[in-house]
Formats: structure tokens, C-alpha cells, sequence
């Protein structure tokens, strides 16, 4: 687990968006992705619900970002 990774989850989950967390970030959206698929690969768990219009954070990914 590296830095780069939760610092995109958590910023993904304070805007709501992958895009706003990109660019709050400088960063780009798939990068963004990447890094918290492989979050998720790691921890062998879905954080983020991701459909095409939305997303929602799932009850694994609330307890990390509370943590």
C-alpha cells in the first residue's frame, strides 16, 4: 500500500468524483483510477461502486476512510 494510492481514494471520496480528484490532485482521471484499483486489488476488496453515472463508496472502502 503506498501513500500515492490512499491520498487518491480519500481525495476521490471528499469530491465525489474521480475528475475532481484528478485535478485537485494534478493528476490525470486514469491515473486516479489506477491507483485505486490497485488499492483495491491489494487489499483484495471493492472500495468504490463505480457505475456510469455515479459511484458509490461501499461499507469496506467507508471503514478505510474513516480510518
Amino acid at each position: 500500500m503506498e501513500f500515492r494510492q490512499l491520498e487518491a481514494f480519500i481525495a476521490t471520496v471528499d469530491h465525489r468524483s474521480f475528475s475532481a480528484a484528478a485535478e485537485a490532485l494534478y493528476l490525470s482521471q486514469p491515473t486516479i483510477s489506477s491507483h485505486i484499483h490497485s488499492l483495491e486489488r491489494e487489499l483484495h476488496t471493492q472500495l468504490i461502486r463505480r457505475t456510469t453515472k455515479k459511484f458509490e463508496v461501499t461499507p469496506e472502502g467507508r471503514q478505510l476512510y474513516e480510518y
